[in-house]
């Protein structure tokens, strides 16, 4: 398992929409550092019953994720954010921080979203559907190093994860968050800046440090590649 901040982790009630590569990753982590972990899917808590037994987390129905979290992660395939059930995300404590993973995979998955192609950025479109604010983090990772290559904080070869949200205050509590899994955080700017870590961006899919992160960022354009786009 990954090593994690030696700081002493603050326990919280956290809720995760999605039980794939990234959100069932986050469960086994998240329930390892002592949090108190909610996960649902698409389908009834019976089929995450490998995965509550693993982790000690809590399968629920998805409108039940969010109930009395302190913290939310949706993390979920682009194109079924609309699917959702509508006020899926009430009952999670008053300004709690939502935490969406997804990028827009429009030729391998998703179809074409006509506002991504015509500039909205993915979280922006997320935030949209979802009706609350929301951070983009954690969607440039492959799960297997989410799992395995969290390192102590000062470790030369800490990877750094960007984050995009408008929430000062809260993002503070995600940027501890990512810090307690074994990363170090690295801030993207508000959500109308997370184009800068989506698919396609220099930082995207790449393992790099803080520094190299950043450079990255600052590196990346508002094209949207071809491979990036949907298939005319």
């Amino acid at each position: 398992m990954a090593a994690t901040s030696a700081k002493e982790c603050h326990r919280m009630r956290i809720g995760i929409i999605g039980a794939g590569q990234i959100g069932g990753t986050l469960t086994r982590r998240l329930t390892a550092l002592g949090h108190d972990v909610r996960v649902a899917n698409s389908r009834t808590p019976d089929t995450l019953a490998d995965l509550a037994g693993e982790t000690g987390a809590t399968a629920v129905l998805n409108t039940e994720a969010a109930d009395g979290a302190e913290l939310v992660i949706v993390s979920i395939p682009q194109k079924n954010v609309v699917d959702l059930p509508a006020g899926i995300l009430d009952g999670a404590v008053e300004g709690a921080p939502v935490i969406e993973t997804n990028n827009y995979y429009p030729q391998q998955r998703d179809g074409l979203i006509a506002a991504i192609e015509d500039g909205q950025t993915e979280s922006g479109w997320v935030q949209e559907h979802l009706g609350v604010p929301v951070f983009k983090a954690f969607n440039g990772i492959w799960w297997k190093n989410l799992l395995e290559k969290g390192l102590p904080a000062g470790s030369d070869a800490r990877i750094a994860l960007p984050v995009s949200g408008d929430d000062v205050e809260n993002k503070k509590i995600v940027f501890d968050l990512i810090d307690q899994l074994g990363f170090d955080p690295v801030d993207t700017g508000s959500i109308d800046d997370s184009w800068r870590q989506q698919p396609g961006t220099p930082v995207y899919g790449k393992d790099y440090g803080r520094e190299d992160t950043i450079t990255a960022l600052a590196e990346a354009t508002t094209d949207r590649t071809d491979e990036w786009r949907a298939a005319k």
